[in-house]
């Protein structure tokens, strides 16, 4: 299990570092969402990720069905897709050497991952067959080793498999799977289990959190578990000559229709250099006071595909995002570009992690900032992009639909004398 304490770093100062990463567990464990967000992170800070796609889901997903093989087909099959996984693997492992930047290595499931769908008799008459150590296999392939726990195992709520075509398993069977996988891990130099004690955001963190502290990297207070997003709207920035580096990235929102209004989904093009990522999210009804968030990296093809289902109300949403640390703290700078809706132009809004209390906070020196404006539902995204004002106001929580009210004035107004001002009170904004 994850501790307070924190545990040696793998790599020396200075050095070009390639962390070898496998995401492990049992079914709706958040891999998925977890991999995406972990991804997110380290682009961010300038690191160049990887990400191994789990090899059983490949095979299986060209139509086989685990229910009609034989014994002796099973045996074949856990035989080659450990052959195919160390292929694949082997395939991102050459080039994250030939990359000249930091790297992080993604795999969805790793090597060990096979043997808890096996009896031991035949895992070990294939290791020897193979001439294959699974000491080796184990302890020296990968850097570290994080095993996320299914939701079948304290959170059955959660569970689903819904979101992946070839898995079926029902919770109890969720629950022995995800121990056996848990099992073929121990002893592991570099391990660590992430349960269902608290929300599911919290286990992300936890598990970014794990990462970082391996690598050592020092986020600050942006991974405690006590930490929140806070925004800030943004008068005007000093020229980039006074910032601190830098990482500048091209980025496109889109959202798409939803069966129904309690969801959402969103499209995320993201890139530099005309070289993108895409990830497809999906947002669901709460479910015992927490979101149920799906995050999900996609390919150019199927972004492409989603984009029929663009939502019309909405706007295309294109940004310039700048990612940056300044005082140990992680800040990206989101400046949004035209095309886009006039509430929307000459918008930046800046954005950090901090368990440090509201207005406490230390806000880089080479930015103006007008005022907070975190949880003010007027600065979502979702909102800001409404294309009818009135929508807008009504999804805000605004009683009036005024549509030349300066709602970012407003704001300033009130963070100026800490009251709201005369144009918020005529205009209903509370």
């Amino acid at each position: 299990m994850i501790t307070d304490t924190q545990p040696a770093t793998l790599y020396a100062p200075n050095q070009k570092i390639i962390h070898k990463l496998v995401l492990t567990g049992g079914p709706c464990g958040g891999k998925t969402t977890g991999q995406s967000r972990l991804s997110t992170f380290f682009e961010n800070l300038g690191w160049k990720v990887f990400r191994v796609p789990e090899t059983a889901t490949l095979l299986m997903s060209g139509g086989v069905k685990w229910s009609e093989l034989t014994p002796e087909q099973v045996d074949n099959f856990q035989q080659n897709l450990i052959k195919t996984m160390m292929q694949i693997e082997q395939t991102y492992f050459e080039l994250a050497e030939m990359c000249t930047s930091n790297c992080l290595i993604i795999c969805d499931r790793g090597v060990m991952d096979p043997s808890a769908y096996m009896p031991h008799q035949t895992w070990d008459s294939m290791m020897k067959g193979e001439n294959w150590n699974p000491v080796e296999l184990r302890d020296s392939r990968y850097h570290q080793v994080i095993h996320m726990t299914t939701a079948a195992d304290g959170a059955v709520e959660f569970y689903t498999t819904e979101d992946n075509a070839v898995r079926d398993e029902g919770p109890e069977l969720a629950r022995e799977l995800d121990c056996k996988v848990a099992q073929a891990w121990i002893g592991h130099p570099y391990y660590d289990v992430i349960g269902n004690s608290t929300d599911f955001r919290t286990k992300c963190m936890k598990m970014i959190a794990s990462v970082c502290r391996r690598i050592g990297i020092d986020v600050a207070d942006r991974l405690e578990l006590n930490s929140k997003k806070r925004k800030f709207l943004i008068a005007s920035h000093r020229p980039d000559e006074e910032w601190p580096v830098f990482k500048e990235f091209d980025v496109v929102h889109d959202y798409l229709t939803t069966p129904h209004n309690k969801m959402q989904a969103r499209l995320r093009k993201r890139g530099q250099n005309g070289v993108y990522t895409f990830t497809h999210t999906v947002r669901r009804p709460m479910i015992k006071g927490q979101r149920v968030e799906l995050r999900k990296q996609i390919s150019g093809r199927t972004y492409h595909m989603l984009l029929e289902q663009r939502d019309k109300e909405h706007c295309t949403i294109y940004k310039k995002r700048r990612c940056f640390i300044y005082n140990n703290k992680y800040f990206q700078l989101d400046i949004y570009q035209e095309p886009c809706h006039p509430r929307c132009k000459g918008l930046m809004i800046l954005e950090t992690y901090t368990g440090t209390e509201a207005g406490h906070i230390d806000v880089p020196d080479f930015l103006t900032v007008s005022c907070e404006v975190t949880d003010q539902p007027l600065y979502s995204m979702y909102n800001l992009c409404l294309k009818d004002y009135h929508q807008m106001e009504v999804k805000a929580g605004v009683t009036q639909a005024v549509t030349q009210f300066d709602y970012r004035q407003a704001y300033a107004d009130i963070e100026a004398d800490g009251t709201e001002s005369s144009s918020m009170r005529s205009n209903g904004l509370h």
